[in-house]
C-alpha cells in the first residue's frame, strides 16, 4: 500500500492535518506498535482506493535531548518507509531556520515532496502561498489547506496521487485492505444504523472513519484485539419504498447489494425479530449466498420480545431458518442494538466465520467424506438414462470453499441437484463450516461447466 509521510516541525499542525485526512477524531488515534506516541499510522480512502498516512512528532534538528532525539529517529523511520513526502508548514509564521534544515533533509530523500500550508484560513494566509520566501531550496510552494476546517484537503489529495503516479505507485484497492471486511445489509427499518452505532460506542472497539468514501460515507475502521476490521455500512439499501412497482423495488436494491456485497468477507444480515421474515428479507439473503460472503443472522430487538422463556430463543431460530433456507447454515445472534446485548460477541462470530471461508480440507479427509456419502446415499439420476458414478472430489478454492465434483458422463446433467444439496449437507456435518458458503461444481470427462 503506498505511503505518506507526515513531516515537520512543532505546532504547526501535523496531527490535525492526519486526523483531517483521515476524517477520525484525535482521541481514536492509536499509536503503532512497538513505538511510543511519535509515529501513528492511518488509511485513508479517496477516489476508491486505499493509502496510508504516517504522523510523526515536530521536528527540531538542532534540539539533542533525548525525547526530541527519539522523536527525529521515529520521523527518519517514516521517511525511509514512506513514497511520498508530505511536509507540512504554518503559513502564520512563515518560513523558520527549521524547516530551511527541513527542506534539505527531505530533498536528500529522493522521494517526491508535497509542501501542505497550513492554518490558511484567511486569504491573507492562504495568498502568502506564491510569496518567494516560501521556496524552499526547489520544492514546489506551499499548497495553502486548512485543518481545521478541511479546506483544500481535497486538493492536497489530488496531489498525493499525482506524486504517486510520478513515481509508478498505484494505490490500494480496497480488496487489498488486510482487514476483515464486513458489510451490514437488510432491509429499511430492521436496525442497521442503531447496530451500527451500538458497535462504534463500544469503549473496546478502537473506530476511525475511512476517509472520502463518495458510495459508502459511514465505511469505518475497527480494531478489536489484535485484529482490524472495515465496517461497510450499507445503512441505505433497499430504501425505495415510495415505489409502486415491487420489481423496481428489487432491480434497484439488488443493484446496490451486489455493488458492495463482492467487498465483504462477513455480510452481517440484520432482521428485525418483532416481524416475520419477508420478501425482501429473502431476497437479500439470495443475493448474500450469491457473493460468496460469509453471513451472520443478526436477530435483532431481541429488546422487544415479550414473556420469553427458555425455550424462546430457539423457537425464534427455527422460525428464522425456515423462513430462510438460502442461509439456513448460517449462525444467528440474539442482539439489542438498543441495549447493546451481545454486540461485543458478534467479533468473535465474525472471526469464527471467516476461519470457516478459508477451511482447507486435505485431501485424504475429503475422499472419506465422498467415499462415505457414497456409501450413505448413490447418486440420485437427473436426466439421462442413470445416474452417473462418481469419480472423485477436489477442493479447488477457498474464501468461499469451492469443490469440484467428478463424474464419469460427458454430460452434467444426469446428476441430481438434491444430491448436490445432499452433499453439502452432508460436508457441513462433517467439517465446521458454520457460516460460510460452499460452492461443489460439477466436473464430467470432458464437459466443464458449473
Amino acid at each position: 500500500m503506498p505511503t505518506v509521510a507526515l513531516i515537520g516541525r512543532t505546532n504547526v499542525g501535523k496531527s490535525t492535518l492526519f486526523n483531517r485526512l483521515l476524517e477520525r477524531r484525535a482521541a481514536l488515534v492509536s499509536d503503532v506498535a512497538g513505538t511510543t506516541r511519535d509515529r501513528k499510522e492511518g488509511i485513508c480512502l479517496w477516489r476508491g482506493t486505499v493509502v496510508k498516512f504516517i504522523d510523526t512528532g515536530g521536528l527540531d534538528m538542532d534540539n539533542t535531548d533525548e525525547i526530541e532525539t527519539n522523536i527525529k529517529k521515529q520521523a527518519l523511520i517514516a521517511i525511509k518507509k514512506a513514497d511520498v513526502i508530505l511536509f507540512v508548514v504554518d503559513m502564520k509564521q512563515g518560513p523558520l531556520p527549521q524547516e530551511r534544515q527541513l527542506a534539505e533533509t527531505l530533498m536528500k530523500s529522493g522521494k517526491p515532496v508535497i509542501v501542505a500550508g497550513n492554518k490558511a484560513e484567511t486569504p491573507g494566509a492562504r495568498n502568502a502561498a506564491q510569496d518567494p520566501t516560501w521556496r524552499l531550496l526547489s520544492l514546489p510552494a506551499p499548497m495553502p489547506v486548512s485543518a481545521l476546517r478541511g479546506t483544500g484537503t481535497g486538493d492536497l489529495l489530488d496531489a498525493i496521487y499525482d506524486a504517486f503516479a510520478s513515481v509508478d505507485l498505484k494505490p490500494a484497492e480496497l480488496s487489498e485492505v488486510s482487514a476483515v471486511r464486513v458489510t451490514v445489509v437488510g432491509k429499511p427499518n430492521v436496525g442497521k444504523s442503531s447496530l451500527i452505532n451500538a458497535i462504534l460506542g463500544e469503549e473496546r472497539f478502537i473506530v476511525s472513519p475511512i476517509a472520502h468514501t463518495t458510495r459508502e460515507p459511514n465505511d469505518v475502521m475497527i480494531e478489536y484485539g489484535d485484529r482490524e476490521y472495515l465496517l461497510i455500512d450499507t445503512a441505505g439499501l433497499l430504501k425505495t419504498a415510495k415505489m409502486k412497482k415491487q420489481g423496481q423495488l428489487v432491480e434497484q436494491g439488488a443493484a446496490r447489494t451486489e455493488r458492495v456485497l463482492p467487498k465483504s468477507d462477513v455480510a452481517l444480515f440484520v432482521v428485525d425479530i418483532t416481524e416475520p421474515i419477508g420478501t425482501q428479507d429473502k431476497m437479500i439473503a439470495g443475493l448474500i449466498k450469491e457473493a460468496g460472503a460469509g453471513v451472520i443472522i443478526v436477530a435483532n430487538k431481541w429488546d422487544l420480545v415479550k414473556d420469553k422463556t427458555s425455550t424462546t430463543m430457539n423457537r425464534v431460530r427455527e422460525q428464522i431458518m425456515a423462513s430462510l433456507p438460502f442461509v439456513a447454515w448460517a449462525p444467528i445472534i440474539f442482539v439489542s442494538a438498543k441495549t447493546s446485548q451481545r454486540i461485543p460477541d458478534l467479533f468473535n462470530l465474525i472471526d469464527e466465520v471467516q476461519k470457516h471461508r478459508h477451511t482447507e480440507i486435505p485431501e485424504a479427509d475429503l475422499e472419506k467424506y465422498w467415499r462415505s456419502a457414497i456409501r450413505a446415499h448413490l447418486p440420485s439420476r437427473g436426466k439421462g438414462p442413470k445416474p452417473p458414478e462418481i469419480m472423485g472430489m477436489t477442493q479447488v478454492g477457498i474464501a468461499p470453499p469451492v469443490f469440484n465434483l467428478n463424474i464419469k458422463s460427458k454430460r452434467l446433467d444426469v446428476l441430481h441437484p438434491s444430491y448436490l444439496r445432499f452433499l453439502e449437507n452432508r460436508l457441513r456435518g462433517r467439517f465446521d463450516l458454520a457460516g460460510t458458503p460452499v460452492v461443489i461444481n460439477v466436473r464430467g470427462l470432458t464437459a466443464r461447466a458449473k
